[in-house]
């Protein structure tokens, strides 16, 4: 009998009790109850003596007027029971066994008068208590899941499972509830026993089971929540490439094999190069791939290959052959061809530098020159990859001297520098004795200077030479006065020069205008003889014209 029905019955007791005029009071299991007699309203002085019994023969004690009470041998009373003045019989330590009609009997001078009382003891239950606890449920099986157990109530406690806080009702089906009721003989406590069956579906692998117990005396009281494990076959794998990509010849490919199967499978079988390799894991390895291992890939259940999965593997690839490299050393005036040879598995992109300077396209060589030299790096890159060539070219020549001049330094001092181009770098002899100079040698070219103060005119040689040739050229150095002379004259004549460059221009210029406007002149004049000419020609057709009109109109009068 479930709690609300007792509770129903309780009432209705209690109801009948009243109508009935029966006098009712509730106690607590195990507290102490004081049962009036005629509600406490009788008097000592009216009644001679009070017996208090239960049932129909059970009697408690007596109570003589200015005596005191004497209790019965009982054994359920005897040690629990007490009178008052107002003749209330007070029961400590109430059990079920009190739970009874007591009647106070009093005796007055005239009449008999008796004062029944019905007592209800209550005892709320205990915490809900789990067991035979399962861990799994399996998909479409009926599993027992557990047991949630309550005892020592009174009335007997009420039982509700739930799902994620909604009640669970029995179906007949996919849900079972069973609930047991047991008194206990000695202390007529009830215990209530629920045991749920429930058929799991997939949704339910976090569902959260609790069972409630329910008590009219009491607050309700909930379980910990109870999650289970969901089991149900695998219907589909998926094969993953764990490793990251994108992968190069040598690296080591991890696949991974999952089910959606619960629990998932242990062994998988991995189909490689159309060879199947069973192993009790969910990943297999490929070690050292190269372009060769580039294909699909699959694994499958070892118990139904027909579930299978599959995924392709690209291994990504990059080789660069460079038609020149080491030390590339060529003469000065001779062509070199570069060659770049690139295969890719992908899109790949080449760019040159010279040094750090970055050069448009792949370097083309039809005439060498000393500028040409210098260090030539190739960078082709594809996404993930990237490879690097370089050559070293250097142009080599015999020295060649460009110019020998001569400057004016502090005071007295002239400064001659010598120009060179060649390489090996050419070095410099003079034939004086100076103080000497160089400048950076760069794309094959050096400057060496050097500074003397000349006594005399002197002729001064430079000598450039290296290990594949020389050349030498002389300059006429003047002394002092003479050169400042001669820079005076030299001025001089550059005054002159410029001069006559100027005149020159100026006349030139003139004999243009001259030109332009004799051709004019002679353009109209004989643009106007060839008008008069045209003119006589119209005239003299006109007159012809009426000489032959005269004739017709004399032969037509004949």
């Amino acid at each position: 009998m479930h709690g609300t029905a007792l509770l129903r019955c309780l009432l209705t007791i209690s109801l009948m009790n009243q109508v009935s005029g029966l006098e009712t009071l509730t106690s607590k299991y195990g507290d102490t109850i004081e049962i009036p007699c005629n509600k406490g309203q009788l008097k000592e002085t009216d009644v001679k003596f009070v017996k208090w019994k239960y049932d129909e023969d059970g009697n408690i004690l007596v109570k003589q007027q200015n005596q005191n009470a004497s209790i019965h041998a009982d054994v359920n009373y005897k040690n629990r029971v007490s009178i008052k003045k107002d003749f209330s019989l007070v029961i400590t330590q109430v059990t079920m066994v009190d739970q009874r009609t007591f009647t106070c009997m009093a005796v007055g001078k005239e009449d008999i008068l008796e004062y029944p009382v019905q007592l209800t003891i209550y005892k709320a239950p205990s915490q809900p208590e789990i067991t035979n606890l399962t861990s799994a449920m399996a998909v479409g099986k009926t599993t027992m899941l557990a047991q949630c157990r309550t005892e020592g109530a009174s009335p007997a406690a009420n039982i509700t499972w739930f799902k994620n806080k909604t009640p669970l009702m029995t179906d007949g089906a996919a849900i079972k509830i069973n609930t047991n009721l047991d008194v206990d003989k000695e202390t007529r406590l009830s215990t209530t026993t629920s045991t749920l069956e429930y058929t799991a579906v997939k949704g339910d692998f976090d569902a959260k089971f609790t069972c409630q117990v329910q008590h009219i005396w009491s607050a309700n009281m909930d379980s910990s929540p109870l999650v289970f494990s969901v089991n149900y076959p695998t219907e589909k794998v998926t094969l993953q490439v764990v490793s990251q990509g994108p992968f190069k010849e040598g690296d080591s490919v991890i696949l991974k094999c999952t089910a959606d199967g619960n629990p998932p499978p242990s062994s998988f079988n991995f189909y490689v190069d159309g060879e199947k390799n069973s192993v009790d894991s969910n990943t297999y390895t490929l070690t050292n791939v190269s372009r060769e291992d580039t294909g699909d890939y699959k694994c499958s259940l070892v118990d139904n290959e027909d579930i299978a999965a599959s995924v392709t593997i690209t291994v990504e690839y990059l080789d660069v052959v460079l038609g020149t490299t080491g030390k590339i050393v060529k003469k000065l005036g001779e062509s070199l061809e570069v060659t770049v040879d690139v295969k890719a598995s992908g899109v790949a992109e080449t760019t040159w530098k010279k040094g750090n300077v970055k050069l448009n396209s792949l370097p083309k060589f039809d005439k060498l020159t000393y500028s040409d030299s210098g260090m030539y790096e190739c960078v082709v890159s594809m996404a993930g990859f990237k490879e690097t060539r370089t050559f070293e070219l250097v142009v080599e020549g015999p020295p060649a001297i460009k110019n020998l001049i001569k400057e004016h330094g502090d005071n007295m001092a002239k400064v001659l520098k010598c120009v060179a181009e060649g390489s090996p770098k050419p070095t410099v002899q003079w034939s004086v004795n100076g103080t000497s100079d160089e400048s950076r040698y760069e794309h094959g070219k050096v400057t060496y200077s050097i500074t003397i103060i000349p006594k005399d005119n002197l002729t001064v040689s430079c000598t450039a030479s290296n290990v594949l040739g020389s050349d030498i050229k002389s300059i006429n150095v003047s002394a002092l006065d003479e050169d400042v002379a001669m820079d005076k004259q030299d001025q001089k004549d550059e005054y002159s020069d410029q001069t006559a460059l100027a005149v020159g221009i100026v006349v030139g210029l003139t004999l243009a205008v001259l030109a332009i406007g004799l051709a004019y002149w002679l353009y109209m004049k004989k643009f106007r003889q060839g008008s008069w000419k045209i003119g006589e020609k119209e005239d003299g057709s006109a007159e012809e014209s009426k000489k032959l009109e005269e004739n017709q109109s004399q032969k037509a009068d004949v």
